[in-house]
């Protein structure tokens, strides 16, 4: 079958591998739709095991179904999730399921950039999804990148009544604040230092936006009525935004780092002041079971509406491309691979 293989962000390569065998209770699935993530094309995260095919947010067609295997069949359209929490650690029992041991070590294989994936029991257990009728293979590779800023604004306690920053309006940036418009977030402002992601920010729902160059804190307090934000997201590890972000917070507010720095940065906390303020800092990372669930349900009801994000569709062969545009960030929003093609 043809793979698309990484090697670093400008060398990916249409390759050749064999086809997965199944074993009992597990799947294969062909692909039909693998949207490029952020974090695909972190160098630094991903360089240290390349070669290999990536590509974790994956819809498709069940072809092969293994002895044991209950709840699916051969022709189901399903969403398959990547990394899956074992369900029994004290982690996931304290329901902090993304921490989990067993979530880090569970993937499919080979990865999404590809024909087809076998599915290993604990992904067909746990994170193998009936896709809705109402839902399109390309709607669906936003499932889990949705689900994650589900967990996110859960985590923060994103209220009706909030305004909220979102620092850097890339695609994660774009889903939350389309999001907190679907939950009714009173005033969304945005940032980002690209004018095309900006002008996106502002066609899917933020209130305002803001050129990140610009002194973020003071420009927020022009737009919110001389007030910082109730919930600061930050879709971004450039430091600079950590500084926004930790200037832009009210008081009794929350930030959610929904993104990392590279290893080995420090970032300076002004501890004191926000102390008094009584400001929560906290984290974010993947999303478990119940975050997929909802976010499916937010996809097929419409309630937040995904296909217009996307604004490239590529075939395997032109996955070195859609790395491209995704590394750049220039002109591109969601970038889907459409492995059958």
């Amino acid at each position: 079958m043809r793979v698309a293989m990484y090697y670093n962000n400008r060398d990916v390569r249409l390759e050749e591998l064999p086809k997965p065998k199944i074993g009992p209770s597990e799947l294969l699935v062909k692909v039909m739709a693998s949207g490029i993530c952020g974090s695909d094309v972190l160098e630094w995260y991903r360089i240290k095991r390349a070669p290999r095919v990536l590509g974790h947010e994956i819809t498709g067609e069940i072809v092969e179904v293994g002895n044991g295997v209950k709840h699916c069949k051969v022709g189901d359209r399903v969403f398959v999730s990547h990394h899956v929490p074992c369900g029994a650690c004290r982690y996931c029992r304290d329901g902090q399921h993304t921490v989990c041991e067993t979530l880090r070590t569970t993937n499919f294989d080979p990865g999404g950039f590809a024909e087809y994936v076998r599915v290993p029991k604990i992904n067909v257990e746990h994170g193998t999804y009936l896709l809705p009728d109402e839902i399109s293979f390309e709607d669906g590779t936003f499932i889990e990148p949705l689900a994650c800023a589900v967990r996110g604004q859960r985590i923060a306690n994103v209220k009706s009544g909030h305004t909220m920053l979102v620092i850097g309006s890339g695609i994660a940036g774009l889903l939350h604040i389309k999001l907190a418009r679907a939950r009714g977030v009173e005033k969304i402002i945005a940032t980002d230092i690209n004018e095309n992601r900006l002008k996106a920010a502002k066609r899917f729902g933020a209130d305002a936006v803001i050129k990140a160059k610009e002194d973020v804190p003071a420009k927020l307090r022009q737009l919110n009525e001389n007030r910082p934000a109730d919930r600061v997201i930050v879709c971004t590890g450039a430091l600079l935004a950590i500084t926004q972000a930790l200037q832009s917070v009210d008081k009794g507010g929350t930030i959610l780092f929904f993104a990392p720095t590279e290893p080995g940065v420090e970032v300076t906390l002004p501890f004191n002041e926000i102390w008094f303020k009584c400001a929560t800092l906290t984290t974010s990372y993947a999303a478990a079971p119940k975050d997929i669930k909802e976010a499916i349900e937010l996809i097929r009801t419409r309630k937040v509406s995904v296909g217009d994000l996307i604004t490239h569709r590529l075939g395997l062969a032109e996955t070195g491309l859609g790395f491209k545009l995704v590394a750049d960030a220039k002109e591109s929003l969601k970038v889907i691979i459409e492995p059958q093609r």
